[in-house]
């Protein structure tokens, strides 16, 4: 198997980008690092591309260790062929592995094996070989044996029909082909466990679709469906196509064999084959299904978390709730929490002007200019009195809707306990509400990934790919970003390329001993952290105001002669990169230079020495800036006040694959469905449309009973 063609034919890249980025890998060398400074290497592979290269490769180099112990394990017991060896050289799947070892594996005891103890199975082999003329109760009656408890001929035949039902069960052709079938013909149908009861899975109580067809949305609510026991769930199977194809393989014409061979075939294939085939074919629609969620959920998050940050500014947050009354947090530019309160402009205490009075004084006294109100119980509410509160201020204060989710888990968490010693456990959702406005990626990467809330069906799916997938998704945000080493949390820190957890720890603690750090090469000094971590970390690691200017850009250690000499060239030093004045001809002549000619004369890539130029352009500015801003707000929109035709802005919440939820500022979010993203025709919703987008719908339908809004991104421009 020659797993680098395999791979660039799969992700449609040349053989030598997968060598290259092979060997890279192999060296330990890290996806962030190799997707921003090996570019030339790679050909300027993608962080997504290598991911997929890299998990690609895993499975790949598992399915080669699967193979050859399979091989080894058929060849102790002397039945390797050249046949065998040729169908796992060309297996591409483990399932496609474990079929050929089926007949080969030690069996647990099956009517097939208590045959074969009773010497059956030469009677098996000549019913299969069906040339025999001597009649078969004459045969049969040679194996009758009652000390082996074959007690007569029907017996005898018995026991070797059983043999005969294993074997073409075990056979790894016939299994393809049955599955091959199944996944063209085969219908996945769907009953009500009890059809009285109501619940979220109704359209499933009486349902049918081609497995060719079913999208992976419908296969995950299916399965949880059948999990919380509303559905009865089968797979359809043209049967009679099927045994026809394995009567045809098997049976040699009008022999004394023929009918029992059929009686064979039929009950290997219902006793044996169809019920695992329906767990293999159940299996693999899952983990196409997960797969495919994953990567929405993995596209989602890294959107939310490359969410505009809204910087230098004071915030407000506010966590709603009704009985327990609203947790306020003010917190300043820098993510200090400078105030603290409760307030009950909620159902039942309704303590709408106590609340006013206490929250004006507080945006006086703080100068808050914006306030960051939580999505989850109570939230429209909430919405409504900060609106109304907000007509009686006499200068402008805005609000926005932020995403909590999650923010309860984090307020509980030993980081929210040692972040916040003296605050009670409550108020520290509030805070994290209004630094997720400040800063959403510092304050997102402090929860578990899973509970951010951007996916669809989360918690079904494969927990450990999901950590696996966010992690990188994590990783991949936080470095495209850049790290400010003095601010950053140790969570923050830790995603950063070549830093674990404990190396995050060690520079805080070190920078704690030490004070602020000024400049990359200082991490050298921290604990655990070698050459090999800091060439893998320091590219992403910014020092503000430290002593080399360029440690505010990308551009890394090992480019800062190139760099220096690029400046030099347009008659400019490192030093006027902070003079904002000089920035702008710096940024003007660098866009006339000759990229090409230059990287010769540099001795130095092209791809390197475009992302050197891009850093040098515009040095310590963040890429999320150039992200849609939150829709700010000063009133509230009732749901009552919507109305069909009519055209408002909203924010994606969530892309899934049959659509986009979106926040038009009313309680629930809208749903613009696959069919309405677009005038064309539409694959995938996040080609259109990414979480935190800002967009334009029109209400195309209200269902006031069950609060439910159908939206359309059709002719809204």
């Amino acid at each position: 198997m020659n797993i680098v063609n395999i791979i660039a034919e799969e992700l449609n890249i040349k053989t030598s980008q997968v060598e290259a980025t092979i060997k890279l890998i192999d060296e330990g060398n890290t996806i962030p690092f190799i997707a921003r400074y090996r570019k030339e290497v790679t050909g300027g592979l993608s962080d997504e591309t290598l991911r997929d290269l890299g998990e690609r490769l895993t499975y790949l180099r598992n399915l080669e260790t699967r193979k050859n112990e399979v091989k080894n394990s058929i060849e102790s017991q002397g039945k390797l062929t050249e046949e065998i060896v040729e169908n796992l050289e060309n297996a591409m799947t483990l399932a496609d592995v474990e079929d050929i070892y089926r007949p080969y594996k030690q069996k647990k005891k099956t009517r097939a094996t208590v045959a074969k103890a009773k010497g059956l199975e030469p009677l098996a082999n000549i019913i299969m070989l069906q040339n025999e003329k001597k009649d078969i109760l004459e045969i049969a009656k040679e194996y009758v044996d009652e000390e082996k408890e074959v007690n007569s001929v029907d017996e005898a035949i018995q026991g070797a029909k059983d043999i005969i039902a294993e074997n073409i069960s075990d056979n790894a052709e016939y299994r393809k082909m049955i599955k091959k079938i199944c996944y063209r013909e085969g219908v996945i149908l769907t009953k009500a466990s009890n059809p009285e009861e109501k619940s979220s899975y109704e359209m499933y109580y009486d349902f049918s679709e081609k497995i060719s067809r079913i999208p992976s949305h419908r296969i995950l609510a299916i399965n949880r469906g059948e999990k919380e026991e509303y559905l009865k769930v089968h797979i359809e199977k043209p049967e009679e196509f099927i045994l026809s194809k394995i009567k045809h393989n098997v049976i040699k014409g009008e022999t004394q064999f023929k009918h029992i061979l059929e009686e064979a075939i039929e009950d290997g294939y219902k006793r044996l084959i169809e019920p695992s085939i329906d767990r293999e074919l159940r299996s693999d629609l899952t983990e196409n299904a997960e797969e495919k969620a994953i990567k929405v959920f993995g596209k989602n998050a890294k959107q939310l978390l490359l969410a505009a940050p809204l910087k230098g500014i004071t915030v407000m947050g506010f966590d709603p709730a009704y009985r327990t009354g609203c947790k306020i947090a003010v917190i300043d530019e820098t993510g200090k929490v400078l105030a603290t309160t409760t307030v009950y402009p909620t159902e039942p205490q309704n303590d709408i002007q106590g609340a006013k009075k206490e929250l004006i004084e507080l945006i006086n006294k703080y100068n808050v200019s914006m306030i960051a109100i939580g999505n989850g119980t109570a939230s429209r509410e909430s919405e409504s009195f900060v609106a109304e509160m907000l007509k009686e201020l006499d200068k402008d204060v805005y609000y926005t809707i932020v995403s909590e989710a999650g923010a309860s888990v984090y307020s509980a968490s030993k980081l929210a306990t040692q972040e916040y010693p003296d605050i009670n456990v409550s108020l520290r959702g509030a805070i994290s509400i209004a630094r997720r406005l400040q800063d959403p990626l510092a304050e997102l990467v402090k929860i578990d990934p899973k509970a951010i809330g951007v996916g669809q069906y989360q918690h079904d799916v494969n927990q450990t790919k999901l950590t696996e997938t966010l992690s990188g998704v994590v990783e991949d945000a936080v470095n495209k970003v850049g790290v400010d080493v003095n601010t950053a949390t140790p969570s923050l820190l830790s995603y950063v390329a070549g830093i674990n957890k404990t190396i995050a720890n060690n520079i805080v603690k070190y920078r704690d001993e030490n004070g602020k750090l000024k400049e990359r090469k200082e991490l050298l000094k921290v604990p655990k952290l070698g050459k090999v971590a800091f060439e893998q970390c320091a590219g992403f690691i910014r020092v503000f105001d430290g002593k080399n200017p360029l440690e505010v850009t990308a551009v890394h250690p090992e480019s800062y002669e190139i760099a220096e000499k690029l400046l030099n060239k347009i008659g400019y030093k490192k030093e006027e990169l902070t003079n904002k004045d000089i920035l702008n001809e710096i940024k003007e002549k660098l866009a006339t230079l000759n990229i090409a000619n230059t990287a010769k004369e540099l001795e130095v890539g092209e791809m390197t020495l475009k992302d050197i130029v891009d850093e040098l352009s515009k040095p310590g500015r963040d890429p999320r800036e150039d992200m849609p801003k939150p829709i700010l707000r000063a009133d509230v929109l009732k749901f009552e006040d919507l109305k069909e035709g009519q055209i408002l802005s909203g924010t994606v919440r969530n892309v899934t694959d049959f659509g986009a939820f979106v926040d038009i500022g009313v309680k629930y979010d809208g749903l613009v469905h696959i069919s309405n993203l677009s005038n064309g025709y539409v694959k995938n919703p996040s080609e259109i449309v990414s979480v935190g987008d800002v967009v334009k719908v029109k209400v195309i339908g209200i269902d006031s009973e069950k609060k439910k809004v159908q939206l359309s991104m059709k002719d809204c421009k």
